[in-house]
């Protein structure tokens, strides 16, 4: 009994692999968010989800020809750190506002 499913093509297989491998680190990002003892284990999660993210829109891009891809993963990437260093300054500070100088009369 012959199939006659075509064969599938290195860029798909590739494609499957990546997201296969994105997926099982995003699984362990999850456990580490929901396990880790500090603040900073769980944004570093949280990072984690977002760089496999970012790379699944540039494997993708790449491999399907479509550049426009790796432009939203740049502009994902920065939003990536901008978020992440935002949560870490406020965790720190308490604030992500200036508080200026606490004797200065305006």
């Amino acid at each position: 009994m012959a199939t006659d499913l075509p064969e599938p093509d290195l860029a798909d297989v590739t494609l499957a692999a990546v997201m296969q491998a994105l997926g099982d680190e995003s699984r362990l990002a999850i456990v580490r968010a929901l396990k880790g003892p500090t603040v900073y284990d769980r944004t570093l999660a949280a990072n984690s989800v977002g760089t496999g993210a970012l790379l699944l829109l540039a494997v993708f891009g790449f491999l399907t020809g479509r550049p426009e891809f790796l432009d939203i993963a740049i502009t994902y990437a920065l939003l990536n750190i901008i978020g992440t260093l935002a949560v870490l300054k406020f965790f720190r500070f308490g604030d992500l506002g200036d508080p200026g100088e606490e004797g200065e009369a305006k």
